[in-house]
């Protein structure tokens, strides 16, 4: 799969309708591609009717049909299916209907396969051109600590290696994310000024805000009261549930890349770091989490997220307060009360 091609439409394209595939854990250029994608559409004077669908939530039936189907409303249509990854090759019969609607979809048509992970059911793939498939992959730490630093100097300020460092520990790895916090902490500390590991301590405690990062450190602990805490904040600021789950499962990688760590012996400062574990709190907190979960245990609370994921979705409205307090049940409780980690909770 090419892993760098452009994303621009031709007027051809945009007449015979075209796919693309959007692949990849970073978020914040994936969301750049997309946007650029509007932009064309918009440029030639076809703003496009847009619909979203998460793959697993709408039956790939309902999806084909929609697809299939010209709009009463306008002649330039633009469809984003998220979570692509949840239709399995073994599922023959949903990769087929949504496969026949790739290749090429109905004129004026633009789809676009979306997914965090880097591969799908190849025959998702196959109908969609090479030079319209793409990876985003995550920033290298080197390319993470340039980005930050560009980052505040468009903005007219300077920071340290040691604030680079912090955000970079309290962040997930994805420009989105880093573009979201970065702009929080130029309109707190201003402008004009070197930023340092002190003035982030100082924005946190004045700021006093919850994340998906904070809530991971009181799961690495076990602490229940304090995580429900930290959840019912994020719910009362309107977090999506969706999104402090996706918070979490950047964090259950991390933990499974210092699992990998402490498996091969390398526990050691410079691998640490390099590693991108810098950060004394985050250092104590993985360690914890490595402690408590045990081998293998990342990949099980990845498993255990992406089940909430789709039961969240699935049930929306008031059943997603109950589920995420169930899911940190699960995650939690179970541990801290010694019966190990039980896995999914199925349907």
């Amino acid at each position: 799969m090419a892993v760098n091609a452009p994303a621009g439409l031709s007027a051809k394209e945009i007449e015979e309708g075209c796919s693309f595939l959007f692949l990849g854990p970073e978020r914040g250029e994936k969301g750049e591609a997309i946007a650029a994608i509007r932009r064309d559409l918009a440029a030639r004077g076809l703003p496009a009717e847009e619909t979203v669908f998460y793959a697993g939530e709408t039956p790939a039936a309902a999806i084909s049909d929609v697809l299939r189907n010209g709009s009463l409303f306008a002649d330039t249509r633009l469809f984003i299916i998220k979570n692509i990854e949840s239709i399995k090759e073994k599922e023959k019969e949903e990769v087929k209907l949504l496969s026949s609607c790739l290749s090429p979809p109905q004129p004026r048509t633009v789809v676009i396969l979306v997914s965090e992970e880097t591969r799908v059911a190849k025959s998702l793939e196959d109908p969609i051109p090479p030079r319209r498939r793409r990876i985003f992959w995550e920033l290298f730490e080197n390319q993470k600590t340039q980005w930050v630093r560009d980052f505040f100097r468009r903005e007219g300020c300077r920071i340290d290696d040691e604030g680079v460092e912090a955000i970079l520990e309290m962040v997930e790895n994805n420009t989105e994310a880093l573009r979201r916090e970065c702009s929080r902490l130029v309109l707190f500390l201003g402008k004009n000024k070197t930023i340092g590991a002190a003035d982030l301590e100082e924005w946190l405690s004045h700021s006093r805000e919850e994340s998906a990062f904070t809530l991971f450190s009181r799961i690495a602990w076990g602490d229940l009261s304090k995580s429900l805490e930290s959840l019912h904040t994020l719910l009362g600021a309107k977090e999506e549930p969706v999104g402090i789950l996706a918070g979490l499962v950047s964090s259950f990688r991390r933990l499974r890349d210092y699992q990998a760590l402490v498996e091969s012996g390398n526990v050691n400062d410079g691998a640490l770091r390099q590693a991108g574990f810098s950060h004394p709190k985050a250092r104590a907190d993985f360690a914890e989490a490595c402690r408590r979960y045990g081998p293998g245990g990342a990949d099980r609370l990845l498993a255990l997220s992406a089940e909430y994921d789709i039961r969240i979705r699935s049930g929306g409205g008031p059943l997603e307060f109950l589920l995420m307090e169930m899911f940190l049940y699960q995650i939690v409780v179970n541990k801290r009360a010694g019966g190990g980690f039980t896995g999914p909770v199925r349907r």
